[in-house]
């Protein structure tokens, strides 16, 4: 693919800018639309089965809102047939209005070879005739989850439901103690939108271009891995997108921007947060490192005794940049902040504010600190803590 030429020329400020606007972090969000017009204005909101404060897909629209109840979170996601859940960057909450744009990942998955799971004779249709007649239902009231405790020991009917969700005959309409809650799709998406119509073509350019405006700006390998796109399918479809090309100072890349996040220079009052790991501004780790100059990995699934910032390790969020990182837990009504990581006694404030909002917003009324990487920033740490908490 030729690369055309950049219509603008960006700094690297401007561009993190950009991409803090774009996410919803810089300038006043629109409370009146909220969890649903996060929802919206992200494109897909990522899921994640870890829980310390609270579960992912709760902690997205929080680091942009503030403390909107976590119920009301769930009730905005669920209600009225708002969302569904499918593959995108991960397994993802999506708008019900996008269910068209993934008719080219439907099809890939009906035509797929090979699966890790094979699936019995007669379990598709069983499972499709249960859900007809008493859906929807978990994968538990299907006949069964799991075998045995392993991932891939899948029972016969959760193998079935599971294939039946790729396909697109079967949605997740809800997640209940989560567990996935399936119903047929043709009960559960608006008729408008029940239908696999577009080509591929049409879906790429659809996604692409979803993709650059929910970053402001990114590169190739930005865009296609937001919603997990192969580099040439966006080639493919970037010059239809209604993407522009742009450059950055210091990325080394070509870079596509949303032309309507060139026009109005960002400003506003940045948000200061507890990140989650899986949040859409820092899923992508090269892009992170490049935006922010912060390297970070979730170390969940590192041995503990090689972890170094944590198991689950939040990065905060002040003044538009990444400050430091807090490794949570919650022992009764207390916040715990196992280990934080500071970037220098300037980042004690608004480490500190993060740590005090977070507490009220899961019910807490008291933080303790335990480990901080500079031993002598524990006390100044301590002690804003006690004053924003009284």
């Amino acid at each position: 693919m030729t690369t055309p030429r950049p219509i603008a020329d960006l700094s690297a400020d401007e561009a993190r800018r950009i991409a803090l606007r774009a996410q919803g972090f810089l300038g006043a969000p629109d409370r009146r639309s909220g969890v649903r017009g996060i929802l919206r204005h992200l494109g897909a909101i990522q899921l994640d089965t870890i829980s310390v404060l609270a579960r992912s897909h709760e902690l997205v629209p929080y680091a942009r809102l503030g403390p909107v109840g976590r119920k009301t979170v769930e009730d905005a996601y669920w209600q009225d047939t708002h969302s569904f859940e499918y593959w995108s960057h991960a397994a993802c909450i999506l708008p019900i209005e996008e269910w068209p744009h993934f008719a080219f990942r439907r099809r890939a998955y009906r035509n797929r070879p090979h699966w890790n799971h094979e699936l019995p004779d007669g379990a598709y249709d069983q499972v499709i005739k249960q859900l007809r007649s008493e859906g929807p239902l978990t994968a538990t009231e299907l006949g069964g989850a799991k075998r045995t405790s392993d991932w891939w020991d899948w029972s016969g009917s959760k193998v079935a439901v599971e294939r039946a969700l790729m396909y697109g005959e079967v949605v997740c309409v809800e997640r209940r103690g989560w567990k996935r809650l399936y119903d047929l799709a043709e009960r559960a998406v608006p008729k408008d939108l029940l239908h696999d119509e577009l080509d591929d073509t049409e879906c790429l350019r659809r996604l692409v271009g979803l993709a650059g405006r929910s970053l402001g700006v990114g590169t190739r390998a930005d865009i296609a891995d937001y919603h997990r796109l192969k580099g040439e399918q966006v080639d493919a479809v970037i010059a239809e997108s209604g993407l522009v090309p742009v450059s950055v100072e210091g990325w080394g890349k070509p870079a596509w921007a949303d032309p309507a996040a060139l026009e109005t220079p960002p400003r506003g009052r940045h948000r200061t947060t507890l990140l989650s790991p899986f949040d859409s501004l820092i899923w992508e780790r090269a892009r992170t490192e490049r935006i922010f100059g912060f390297t970070h990995r979730l170390e969940a699934y590192v041995p503990k005794q090689k972890r170094v910032y944590g198991y689950f390790a939040m990065p905060v969020l002040a003044g538009g940049r990444l400050v430091g990182r807090v490794d949570p837990a919650r022992e009764g009504r207390t916040l715990v902040a196992k280990q934080v990581t500071l970037d220098g006694p300037k980042a004690v404030p608004a480490v500190a504010q993060a740590l005090a909002e977070a507490a009220t917003w899961v019910d807490c009324t008291t933080v303790r600190v335990e480990r901080v990487d500079a031993p002598d920033l524990r006390e100044p740490l301590t002690k804003e803590l006690a004053g924003l908490l009284g």
